[in-house]
């Protein structure tokens, strides 16, 4: 079977197109539980290590807990954002900057927070790769179909510094390793461009490191 221009054009926008999505949340509009649980259907298509399917999605929509998770990630967020205003930032880092501080401010706004978990926790540094390889793939799926949807989020990880209350909070036992957490809401408008990024050949090296002619 191959793929028609028709669906490579498709999967050509939805990759280009996916992106991370704070000021444009539609804080208003609820997000209706069946479409999360579309999105996650697909999710779990993903790759997982030795077919273990460890992944648990913590879904937050309760108002009171959304807002204690807001606490957590607003105050490890307020610091981060503190530290980069000292730092010089062009035009396109500066907008990331000023979405990121916005999404801090208005965090519980937001109609639903999914946190992604997986069973077990790396050993170390070394298996870390492939502990989080059997994870990532999945929330990164789960954000294609959302925006196949006209839903959008932003991979985030603040409230991690606070990952024992956040499993207190929501009662995620023991032996489970929170991943990130997604704010997820209806997108305002569903016109989202490209990324500017500079030419794939300036970083992409060939056989030897520095190299950037194919033999």
């Amino acid at each position: 079977m191959t793929i028609s221009p028709e669906q490579k054009q498709a999967t050509d926008w939805l990759l280009s197109t996916t992106r991370a999505v704070r000021k444009r949340l539609d804080l208003e509009r609820p997000v209706e539980p069946e479409v999360i649980l579309e999105c996650l259907r697909l999710a779990v298509q993903a790759p997982t290590g030795s077919n273990s399917q460890g992944w648990r999605w913590m879904i937050v929509t309760d108002e009171a807990k959304r807002a204690k998770l807001a606490e957590f990630y607003k105050e490890v967020g307020r610091k981060y954002m503190a530290t980069k205003g000292q730092e010089e930032a062009d035009e396109q880092t500066g907008r990331v900057r000023s979405s990121a501080a916005y999404l801090v401010d208005v965090i519980e706004q937001v109609p639903a927070l999914v946190i992604p978990c997986i069973a077990g926790k790396p050993a170390n540094l070394e298996s870390a790769a492939g502990f989080f390889g059997s994870i990532h793939p999945a929330i990164w799926s789960f954000c294609l179909a959302l925006r196949s949807r006209g839903l959008g989020s932003v991979w985030t990880t603040f409230h991690l510094a606070h990952a024992q209350e956040t499993a207190e909070l929501l009662e995620i036992p023991e032996g489970f390793t929170q991943a990130a957490m997604l704010p997820i809401a209806y997108t305002k408008g569903t016109d989202f461009k490209p990324a500017a990024r500079g030419p794939i050949e300036d970083i992409t090296f060939w056989n030897t490191w520095g190299e950037s002619t194919p033999a």
